[in-house]
């Protein structure tokens, strides 16, 4: 079975994300055919496996590069989610914080009470319990004159810390508070916090009508800059992510209720194979997949503009599951 639609993993598992002494070489035989089954896959554009960090299995079709930007789509949030555990070792927020005092003028009046009980933890864990602006309601979002009044208006459908309601205007909140805290648009903070320590560059992406990034869609890394980011996060976070707040992060906290996949903060939590996985996701097949077990990255880009198609994500997780994570020994 590919990653579950129902994932439980224990605390154990959870702290398990550290490198192992020796990890065993893949099978070249299995791995040359997770290079053909990938090449097949509808719309898939790049693959990028690697163990301990050495790149085993690299592959760029359909006119793609490894070295050039692609458009990540949602996997953005978890780079967004990392900013912000950053900006918490540094001081600048707290994971507790209410996150209204830190939007302060930005702060509809016309919002709902309950959004002065939301902290940046609940934003960080789609737990805002504001109506999501995702699926059927982004475009009315991003048409909207002012995207972060729109978000932070929504009504209510879960308590704050309750409920998962995944939504990409709860994330441009977060990242619009971040701006706010700092004093730096999000792309600079990204930069200097992230790209520059591990070595890549963080082109600018979409904005909205105000002058905001957008906090959860839309920024562009090349894959291998895809690498390095996973690599880093797979390794506890190194001098750049705070390990203690990256190990909380990736403790379930809410479970989506469309694909049921678990969610912590900024991460999907799965298993598949026996191992547990850990990963980003982006619209269309945008994956950087942790198996802290096997000491493996693996980053997909996949064509960003397809039409939304029911289960599209599982083709991604079928091509670990049943392909790359075998050529490692993994069996379930």
């Amino acid at each position: 079975m590919t990653l579950p639609r129902r994932a439980a993993l224990s605390a154990a598992l959870l702290l398990a994300a550290r490198p192992l002494a020796h990890a065993d070489p893949p099978d070249a035989t299995l791995l040359e055919g997770a290079r053909a089954r990938a090449a097949a896959t509808p719309d898939l554009r790049t693959l990028i496996v690697a163990q301990g960090g050495q790149a085993v299995l690299e592959g760029a079709w359909r006119g793609a590069r490894l070295d050039r930007p692609a458009n990540i789509k949602s996997a953005s949030k978890t780079v967004l989610a990392m900013l912000a555990l950053v900006a918490i070792s540094r001081g600048v927020v707290g994971l507790e914080d209410r996150v209204a005092p830190l939007l302060g003028p930005r702060l509809p009046r016309e919002a709902d009470p309950a959004v002065q009980r939301i902290t940046i933890r609940h934003l960080l864990a789609m737990q805002a319990g504001l109506e999501s602006t995702s699926g059927r309601n982004y475009g009315r979002w991003v048409s909207s004159p002012d995207w972060l009044r729109f978000a932070l208006t929504r009504p209510m459908v879960a308590e704050p810390g309750g409920a998962m309601v995944y939504s990409t205007g709860t994330s441009h909140i977060l990242g619009a508070a971040l701006a706010r805290a700092t004093g730096r648009d999000l792309r600079s903070l990204a930069q200097e916090w992230i790209g520059t320590p591990l070595g890549f560059a963080v082109p600018e992406w979409r904005r909205d009508p105000q002058g905001l990034h957008v906090g959860g869609n839309d920024m562009a890394l090349t894959p291998r800059a895809m690498l390095a980011f996973g690599e880093c996060c797979r390794l506890g976070g190194g001098r750049v992510i705070p390990g203690r707040l990256l190990a909380e992060a990736w403790r379930p906290l809410g479970q989506s209720a469309f694909s049921g996949q678990a969610y912590g903060m900024g991460w999907w939590i799965g298993q598949a194979q026996g191992q547990q996985v850990i990963f980003a996701w982006g619209y269309g097949g945008q994956m950087i997949y942790l198996v802290p077990g096997l000491e493996l990255t693996v980053v997909m880009t996949s064509d960003p503009d397809v039409p939304r198609v029911p289960g599209q994500v599982f083709t991604r997780h079928a091509l670990l599951a049943e392909a790359i994570l075998p050529a490692f020994g993994a069996a379930a």
